[in-house]
Formats: C-alpha cells, structure tokens, sequence
C-alpha cells in the first residue's frame, strides 16, 4: 500500500450550503461564533457514496436539515475510504477535519493511527455491537453490504457463481477496482478468501481470473456506468451505491457471487463514522454524530440514501427499503475478522499483486 494513493476518487464538494471559505481558513471569521465563542461550523472527511451529484443523496438531505436545525454549517471533502485516513494523517500537527467517515477496514486503520478519540452519539446503543467499536472509537452511521453489478440488457440473468466469471465471454468486459486502493476493491480479497476458504485458494481464482480483468480501477463508482452502458459486463461495487445509482442507470443489476455448489454470500460494509482526535469544532462534531444516528436521519437512509439504517430499532417500509430485503433474501452474511484484516491487509495485497502481476 506504499507509495499509492488509497481512494476511488478524491474530490472536495459542497456541503449542504455553498460554501465560501476554504478548509484551510477554518479559523476566519466567515461563520457566526457560537455561545462558547467557537464557530458555527464541522467539517466532515468521508468516503464517497452517501452524497449525490444531483443533491438529492442522504447527505445533501441530512446535512440541510442540521444546518435548519442547529444552524451548523457543514464543510464536507470527499475520497476513497484509504485516501481520506491519509489525509487526516498528513493533518495531525494541524488537524482539519471533525468528522472521519469511511468503510472497513480503514475505520480501524483509522483508529490504529491514533486519528480518533472515543465518542459513543446517541443513538449508538441501538446500533449492533458489531457496527460499532466497544470503546466508542467508530460508529456505524449508514449499514451497507459489498456486492457486484451486471449488465441486465447483455446478460439475461446475473452470472451465479465466481467460476463462471472465468468464461471467455467475459475477457476485456469485466473489471474490479484495485485491491488496497479501494475500499470495494479491498472487499473482493475478503470476499474471496471467505468463499475459496484462505488466501491461497482465493489467490489461485484470481490469477485465473485476471485473464479476463479490464485492468486496475481506482475508483469503484467509476465501474457502474461502464457496466451501465455496456462497456463491462461485470464488476464490484456495493449494495448502497449501485443501488442508488441504478435509479439513474435502467442496465444496472446488483448481485453477489458463490462459490460453485454453494450459497451467494456478502459481509457489512458500513459507512462508520468517528471524532477525529484534536477535532478543531469538537463539539460541533459530536451533535453531528448525534444528528446522524438520530432516529430522523435513520429513518432517510433507504427511502433518499438507498442503504440500511445502522439502528436496529428503525426499520423503514418505503419502497426501496421493501427492495432492499428482497434483494438481500438468500444471501449469507458472514463477518470477516477485521482485526486479523487491518494486521494482515498489506500481506494480502501483496499476495494479490504477486498472483496476478499487478
């Protein structure tokens, strides 16, 4: 993982507001001071994937409604889970960021990097001890789930099991994005160590596979617009974004791959949030964590977002959250042992690079 950026695609957007100042001159005076004397503001690091180019995401909504409501403006900069640990890293002497927001196993890179200080936000005791570090380090705020796309105009039917992704229709029309450069890239090694059951089978599959591999991606979201329009046939992604942008891509099927004679399978990927240690608009962060896991903003994250609320005690009934169950009905989730991942991630890359010459 040295020397290479980790991200899908870094890019810094706007907020729920227009935002004027920079993140570098956090300390201007652009904002309206609060009654400790601090600014009204909280800058938030995530992985891309909640907010929408159109302004329509979970984010856009959620982050309007705690601007009405606490009057909080919301500074937010956008990359790949690994990329936006990075940064924060880059950042300790003069840290940036309030709000760090990305998916396993960088949560807890991020926690091993000392870039976190404890928080528990309300709401988090309804969150599964799974979705959350027991010292309150990192709360799942969005729960998500790794999976693949297909093209459902070219291909009938979504392909059933890894093995078929070997056959010859598929050279040069399926990709997946980089492992340990992306978040969903990453997921393909755990996903395929879990199902070939250990690094060494999974390592053998994706030698053979790279016969057919378009190349390297750094970014995931990239890949379903090429799947939409035919370009690829097959690629990885996750459930909560490619279900939100298949509302705006009519070819874009989500499924989840087996091993030959057994079950789909799929593990949590959730979009995990913590207080970065340091934060300078620490309070401001914490209301945020408070805001996101409130059962307001849970109850959007189907219905706007297209993901799983991380409470347990909310369950939606609109009609995305109807398709989601029945999507996900008959898949096993397992839970990989994201210790033994955040130890051992570079080994496995490197084992990956070494299998298939990247």
């Amino acid at each position: 993982m040295t020397g290479k950026r980790l991200l899908r695609t870094a890019t810094l957007v706007t907020g729920a507001l227009a935002l004027t100042s920079s993140l570098t001159a956090c300390g201007g005076g652009s904002s309206a001071a609060d009654s400790e004397g601090g600014e009204k503001v909280v800058t938030v690091y995530s992985a891309d994937g909640l907010k929408s180019e159109k302004g329509d995401g979970w984010y856009d909504k959620v982050f309007a409604d705690f601007t009405k409501k606490t009057g909080i403006e919301v500074k937010y900069v956008e990359g790949g889970s690994g990329e936006m640990v990075q940064r924060a890293v880059r950042e300790k002497t003069n840290t940036q960021a309030d709000v760090l927001i990305t998916l396993p196993p960088f949560i807890q890179q991020a926690d091993g990097k000392g870039l976190l200080q404890s928080y528990k936000p309300q709401g988090s005791d309804k969150v599964n001890g799974a979705d959350k570090a027991a010292d309150g380090k990192w709360t799942s705020v969005v729960k998500n789930y790794f999976g693949f796309v297909y093209n459902k105009k070219e291909l009938t039917e979504a392909p059933k099991t890894w093995e078929e992704l070997l056959d010859a229709k598929y050279k040069g029309k399926l990709q997946y994005s980089t492992p340990g450069v992306a978040g969903d890239g990453t997921a393909v090694l755990i996903k395929s160590m879990h199902d070939f059951g250990g690094k060494e089978a999974a390592m053998e599959y994706l030698k053979r596979l790279q016969a057919n591999n378009v190349g390297p991606s750094s970014s995931t979201s990239k890949l379903a617009p090429k799947t939409d329009k035919g370009e690829l046939l097959v690629a990885n992604g996750d459930v909560q974004m490619n279900f939100a942008q298949s509302k705006s891509m009519p070819n874009l099927g989500i499924w989840f791959p087996a091993k030959d004679g057994g079950k789909p399978t799929s593990f949590a990927l959730p979009y995990a949030a913590g207080l970065v240690d340091k934060a300078p608009h620490t309070e401001n962060g914490k209301k945020l964590l408070d805001f996101l896991l409130s059962e307001e903003a849970q109850q959007l994250v189907s219905g706007v977002g297209g993901g799983f609320p991380a409470r347990t005690d909310v369950k939606p009934t609109d009609a995305n959250a109807v398709e989601l169950t029945k999507l996900m009905t008959g898949v096993e989730i397992f839970e990989p042992d994201w210790a033994d991942i955040d130890k051992n991630l570079t080994g496995y890359v490197d084992a990956w690079k070494s299998a298939t010459g990247s």
